[in-house]
């Protein structure tokens, strides 16, 4: 059986591209997919309770969203966007807060600065100030900060397993190792090598050293026995389901359960409309993981 943190090196430089640039097999990504997702947002953002724009750090799209359902003691769940690292912002996602909010789980939107103005390193960064932010202002902000689960989605599922391998503890002495409860990564790139090696990457100006040293696979390794929820589309190219079952493989212990959840028959931007439906089976896990 070939080895799944080098199998890539199989692959042609046409048979990347064709695996992970997904927006050339959806033409209508710019057309459709995006307007939808933003008026959607739009409207929700109309009806939500909450505030947007709050400041977490320096960098320019430093910025969050809250979402509350109402309830201080209620569960939080913190969401990451994706785009590659490089595209992308905290206001086309507003649309999925309002199904949780409605089912008594306050979301938070996270943005962050992008490819190439800053690196993917720096963003992984970013994204642990928004962490270590909102367990800091939890009070201030009227949410539970012991009851945080991460997901996020593609880039922003790496970005969660990011945070699932940081010890907090390091960064802190009032930061507890275990800050986060969950975790739940939607096709996450769990080995950043691949993308290093397409047009991709043109955006992301990634050296071999920064794929190597920013990779979940390689370097950051779950922290805590806290549970995970890898998720990867029915319809998604092969290589987005390796590299989720390459981190499920490798992290699933008695202790730790890292269960892997196949939303049917959808690819990698249909999942983010079955997650946003309460009907779903997908919407329901991600509610019931983040309630415990």
């Amino acid at each position: 059986m070939s080895d799944p943190l080098t199998f890539h090196e199989s692959l042609s430089p046409e048979e990347l591209e064709a695996q992970y640039n997904l927006r050339a097999g959806r033409p209508d990504y710019d057309v459709t997919v995006i307007p939808d997702w933003t008026a959607r947002s739009e409207a929700a953002r109309a009806r939500l309770a909450g505030r947007t724009d709050i400041r977490y750090g320096a960098g320019e799209k430093q910025k969050l969203d809250l979402f509350t359902c109402g309830d201080a003691a209620a569960p939080v769940l913190v969401y990451i966007h994706g785009g590659y690292w490089q595209r992308g912002d905290k206001s086309v996602y507003s649309f999925l807060a309002e199904p949780f909010t409605a089912a008594g789980v306050t979301v938070v939107v996270v943005g962050y600065d992008l490819c190439p103005t800053v690196s993917i390193t720096r963003i992984s960064e970013e994204i642990r100030e928004a962490m270590i932010y909102l367990w800091r202002n939890a009070g201030d902000l009227g949410i539970n900060r012991a009851r945080m689960t991460v997901m996020g989605h593609s880039a922003g599922g790496h970005l969660t397993q990011m945070m699932m391998g940081t010890d907090w503890s390091a960064l802190g002495d009032d930061l507890p190792r275990d800050m986060i409860r969950a975790g739940i990564p939607v096709s996450p790139l769990s080995l950043l090598e691949p993308i290093r090696l397409m047009s991709l990457n043109d955006g992301i100006r990634m050296s071999a050293q920064e794929a190597a040293a920013e990779s979940p696979m390689l370097n950051h390794p779950p922290v805590t026995d806290a549970p995970q929820l890898v998720v990867v589309g029915g319809a998604e190219t092969a290589e987005f389901h390796r590299q989720a079952q390459m981190y499920r493989d490798a992290f699933a212990t008695d202790a730790r359960p890292v269960d892997l959840y196949i939303v049917p028959d959808v690819d990698h931007f249909d999942e983010i409309n079955t997650l946003a439906d309460p009907q779903s089976d997908f919407f329901r896990y991600v509610r019931d993981m983040t309630q415990g």
